[in-house]
């Protein structure tokens, strides 16, 4: 996995498990790779780069996360079946018919020496759908004790059971922002949101966030790194408020678009993803709904999203659906995912 945050590749060995009635998924060992200033650079850079540039850097990509794989392995003195790869969301416009994510699949596979599963969005945007999110398959197979699977990553995304039919959603910006206006105060990020909690809301900015047209849009819907840099990093580039009270603006506003999701309801609320350790964020969302909150150990919060994706790669290995059309709105389930096999070429004859 490599989020919209920027933090680094996340890599867990997974063991994923059919008993003939259920699916259950293990993490045995993760960790984090985090990229170091000149991947952060040319990642930050994609979306402005030529074709050839693109193109090698997709083929880089995929090169060095098969190293990191091929590393990680070796290190925990483990083997593994495949990997299954979501790779780098660069665009993401499904309403014009693409996804793209980078890490090029062939060139991983040849890296690690593993078959690699990847590509998974793009079969789901060709028949109609979001491509997004993808997790929720995952959210009612592995986790089905909880009443709602909410992740806090760049974006904060939603799943739960509606009826007979699992329903998901991206809800709004999280780390996305809050990561942003932390660099700017010289933070990698803002611990426990220490210095939102020091911050001011500024009403009429709140105002200004909850009034995005995304908000009133009625799912399937998802979000993406375009929409962010064009309609909402230019509401918090600002220098006449504090970065303290833009944080603290943020939280608010994310407390209050999970608070509408949510409004009514009551039960449990799975929080993973890097904004389940924002303590001062969980303090606002639990002010603004009637629901629980319950942030897991530190392996689930960190490598659920891995977890499911290692899901999401067996179902694909197995010829089994791993897309829901409930939840992108394509015009059917799918086992979305190209898989790429690095085995030495047989004769044919």
């Amino acid at each position: 996995m490599s989020g919209t945050s920027l933090d680094g590749l996340d890599i867990a060995l997974c063991t994923i498990s059919w008993d003939g009635t259920s699916w259950s998924g293990v993490i045995e060992s993760a960790e984090t790779v985090h990229y170091s200033a000149g991947w952060k650079a040319r990642l930050s850079a994609s979306m402005s780069l030529s074709a050839a540039e693109f193109v090698e850097l997709d083929t880089e990509l995929g090169r060095w996360m098969g190293e990191q794989v091929r590393t990680f392995l070796s290190e925990k003195k483990a083997t593994a079946d495949f990997v299954s790869s979501h790779g780098h969301t660069v665009f993401h416009q499904p309403q014009k018919g693409y996804t793209v994510q980078i890490g090029n699949g062939a060139s991983l596979a040849a890296a690690c020496g593993l078959p690699v599963v990847c590509d998974f969005r793009m079969m789901d945007v060709a028949l109609g759908g979001q491509g997004a999110p993808l997790v929720p398959i995952g959210d009612r197979l592995l986790f089905a004790e909880y009443d709602f699977c909410l992740n806090l990553g760049g974006i904060a995304n939603i799943s739960y059971e509606f009826g007979h039919d699992r329903l998901a959603f991206d809800i709004c910006p999280v780390n996305m922002a809050l990561d942003y206006l932390a660099k700017k105060a010289g933070m990698e990020f803002d611990r426990d949101g220490l210095l939102a909690r020091s911050g001011r809301v500024n009403a009429a900015l709140l105002a200004r966030m909850n009034e995005l047209d995304y908000y009133i849009a009625e799912p399937p819907k998802s979000l993406g790194r375009e929409w962010f840099d064009s309609r909402f990093l230019p509401l918090i580039q600002r220098d006449d408020i504090t970065t303290a009270d833009l944080l603290a603006t943020c939280c608010e506003h994310i407390a209050i678009q999970t608070g509408n999701v949510l409004q009514g309801w009551n039960g449990k609320v799975l929080v993973t993803g890097g904004g389940a350790w924002n303590v001062f964020l969980i303090e606002r969302m639990q002010a603004h709904c009637s629901t629980s909150f319950i942030v897991p150990d530190a392996g689930l919060v960190n490598f659920k999203e891995a977890l499911v994706f290692a899901l999401l790669g067996a179902l694909r290995w197995n010829v089994l659906a791993n897309t829901l059309d409930t939840v992108t709105g394509a015009s059917r389930c799918v086992s979305s995912g190209v898989i790429w096999m690095p085995g030495e070429a047989t004769h044919a004859g």
